[in-house]
């Protein structure tokens, strides 16, 4: 099977309403401690002029939820997040605030989400605000009433996050081209970087979706729930799974079991982001055991399923702790 990846700005360009994320709110002067204590990156550091990656995780290492994170002001945090992992997550963090001084709560009309990519949107942002359009990745920019975050590319194109009112998101939508969400998720899935989703959580510890190669583990900082094992995972060298980008002619759904020939017994991996692919098929981020990407071949579902042909990811994974 050839490589499926075309031109991703023939097939990406615009606006994209996120209709499947949303926000979660953290207000108040203990904000950023209370939640630096709680996820898996530095949040006390978090600038304004910054965004950062970072997981929720249980007290067994495994991921509850992921987020983009950055500043409102100096004292609002805004988590974006898979809208069907977030009140559960809202729900639990909120257990462990006890006399922090900060307020969790859904962020609410005005943190709508927009996708932003392709020619079209950075024409769009350097006539709005240039240092948006160029500025590096995990950036955040101040545009008008929104904020926009660059986020790592997708399939080699420059990708935004936009969070803003309401009525500024239809503003923009109006303006750019339209791009259809499963276009937008494409990007994502080959940005190499998989948020978590209903389908997932519990699943992974960081390390296994590549979290700590695209900077959404701070291995310095403080304790946080599950600490202790993501640390474990990565210096005791018991890495042995990790995120593979792959193809197939079968429609793929996060959660769902990947087999591998070399032990078609069992499965071997688990897809934890999949999206139709504009050539064909579809593209998926799996979770997978190193050795499955040796030899033999993968297939969806069983071991009989439709085969999956392994891409190239956008970052280099180590695989000396894979013994």
């Amino acid at each position: 099977m050839s490589n499926p990846l075309p031109s991703s700005a023939a097939v990406a360009d615009g606006a994209a309403r996120l209709l499947h994320s949303g926000v979660i709110r953290a207000v108040g002067p203990d904000a950023a401690s209370f939640l630096h204590g709680q996820l898996t990156n530095d949040m006390t550091g978090l600038g304004l002029s910054e965004a950062r990656l970072a997981a929720y995780c249980s007290p067994k290492g495994r991921m509850l939820a992921s987020f983009v994170a950055f500043k409102r002001s100096h004292d609002e945090i805004w988590l974006a997040c898979r809208s069907d992992v977030l009140p559960a997550t809202l729900k639990r963090l909120r257990m462990f605030v006890l006399r922090a001084k900060a307020q969790l709560s859904e962020g609410g009309d005005d943190a709508a989400l927009l996708g932003l990519t392709g020619p079209g949107a950075a024409a769009w942002l350097t006539q709005m605000l240039p240092a948006a359009a160029t500025g590096a990745i995990w950036s955040r920019h101040e545009v008008g009433a929104a904020l926009v975050v660059r986020l790592p590319d997708g399939a080699g194109q420059a990708r935004w996050l936009w969070a803003g009112p309401a009525a500024d998101a239809d503003a923009v939508v109006d303006a750019l081209p339209s791009l259809a969400l499963d276009r937008w998720d494409w990007l994502e899935v080959h940005s190499g970087v998989a948020p978590i989703v209903a389908n997932t959580v519990d699943a992974f510890v960081p390390q296994m979706l590549n979290y700590e190669l695209v900077g959404g583990v701070n291995f310095q900082k403080g304790c946080y729930p599950g600490q202790e094992i993501v640390a474990r995972s990565q210096y005791r060298g018991t890495i042995k799974r990790r995120a593979a980008l792959v193809h197939g002619d079968d429609a793929a759904l996060p959660g769902q079991e990947v087999f591998w020939s070399g032990d078609a017994a069992q499965p071997s991996g688990l897809i934890a982001l999949a999206a139709p692919a504009p050539g064909g098929g579809w593209d998926a981020l799996v979770e997978l055991k190193l050795v499955a990407l040796d030899d033999g071949s993968l297939h969806l579902g069983s071991s009989g399923g439709a085969r999956l042909q392994p891409l190239a990811l956008p970052y280099v994974v180590p695989r000396e702790n894979a013994a």
